[in-house]
């Protein structure tokens, strides 16, 4: 069975609503769709309904109001729906859980892992934090993958190498490109897993995410920092692996990959 699996950095789903995201949905149909930075907290969520007919919604939101948060949207009455087995938040780490980073959805042949990585900031005074969660993850993901194979998508909030950025050399040693966030990256693939569009589009250049300043989605200066990473064993099944990069509505563009599972 082939399936659309797609992931979004909306910043905020009340935003994001408002600038198109459920007509986005009900056009693309994708049956997953893992979104991140979804802003709302569950008192909150529980005061307001949200019009996403056809799909099923796990929420993983943070305590903290207008914070961080995950979601995943997966199709209704479809085979892919009945292959659910559970669903769970987290990785076992209180200060990252009660920030919503993290959600895995099992199905019968493969682990669905949504995830909102920590930024650095622009004075990296939260590396540390970013270098203790990355670490957690990658032990969390070998452990899921041990069982079954693993699809991680997200905000991965890292430029793995200079193909990932449009201006390299002036961004070295800044927040999401600084040495010690890229060589996790390639030691996250060093363990078993694969960056799908990397892999199936080894000499593309595109980017997932531009800064609101300066007007430079307009001039295309942009960051590849969303990812979909997959185990390796899962790769002969991936069919297309892609960046729309001309989709408004956030910071960020949805990517996504079309995989036979």
């Amino acid at each position: 069975m082939k399936i659309t699996i797609l992931s979004w950095n909306i910043n905020g789903i009340r935003a994001a609503i408002k600038k198109g995201f459920v007509d986005f949905l009900q056009t693309k149909k994708p049956d997953i769709l893992g979104l991140q930075e979804v802003k709302i907290a569950d008192g909150h969520k529980e005061k307001e309904t949200f019009d996403f007919s056809n799909y099923t919604e796990y929420w993983n939101s943070a305590k903290r109001p207008g914070y961080a948060g995950t979601m995943t949207l997966i199709k209704e009455k479809t085979p892919l729906q009945k292959r659910v087995i559970k669903h769970w938040a987290g990785i076992g780490c209180e200060e990252f859980d009660n920030e919503g980073r993290v959600q895995t959805i099992e199905f019968d042949t493969f682990y669905l892992v949504n995830a909102y990585f920590p930024n650095t900031r622009h004075d990296l005074s939260r590396l540390d934090f970013k270098e203790k969660f990355n670490d957690l993850f990658l032990k969390y993901i070998k452990k899921l993958d041990k069982k079954k194979p693993v699809i991680a998508v997200g905000d991965f909030n890292v430029a793995h190498e200079e193909i990932d950025i449009a201006r390299p050399k002036d961004n070295e040693e800044n927040a999401g490109f600084t040495p010690q966030e890229r060589a996790w990256m390639t030691q996250f693939l060093k363990a078993g897993f694969v960056d799908s569009y990397r892999s199936l589009n080894p000499k593309k250049v595109q980017y997932t995410w531009w800064s609101f300043r300066f007007n430079v989605r307009a001039r295309n200066i942009g960051w590849r920092i969303d990812y979909i990473l997959i185990s390796k064993r899962l790769l002969p099944k991936i069919k297309k692996a892609f960046i729309w990069d001309q989709q408004t509505g956030a910071d960020h563009c949805p990517i996504g990959i079309e995989i036979d599972i």
